[in-house]
């Protein structure tokens, strides 16, 4: 069973959920791990890519949308297709993609905006009834 850290943000907006995601997702790569953010579009993916290079001055985060084939320690996809396992999922998404239970570790970020919040219920009740361990974390 997987680790499932629950970020809840005090911040309305999606930006802010993006910026965060970017934010853990250079700290996972410090830290050697591989990962994945999964997107609900194809326009959220290519925005998400052209934020790493821009969401903070100096930083540097080595990554590929899925369909470059190109090996990067952070990719960012947006279809349901298996991808394989990497230490960390941070899922941008309302549901849990398919491919979730082959992750060590899954990070769901929520805004403070309502439906944000009910999804990720639903998707925390899903985890739990998985057997997952959880933890929430409040930004």
């Amino acid at each position: 069973m997987a680790q499932v850290d629950f970020y809840v943000l005090d911040k309305f907006d999606e930006h802010s959920r993006y910026t965060f995601a970017c934010k853990l997702a250079e700290k996972a790569w410090r830290l050697e791990n591989t990962i994945h953010i999964h997107t609900m579009s194809q326009a959220d993916a290519e925005r998400l890519d052209e934020l790493l290079w821009t969401f903070r001055d100096g930083s540097f985060v080595p990554h590929e949308l899925v369909s470059s084939g190109n090996p990067a320690p952070v990719s960012i996809g947006y279809d349901s297709n298996t991808i394989a396992s990497r230490d960390l999922l941070i899922n941008l998404c309302d549901e849990i993609p398919a491919f979730a239970d082959t992750f060590p570790r899954i990070a769901e970020l929520v805004t403070s905006e309502e439906n944000c919040r009910q999804k990720s219920r639903e998707r925390y009740a899903i985890y739990r009834d998985q057997g997952h361990t959880l933890e929430m974390h409040k930004i």
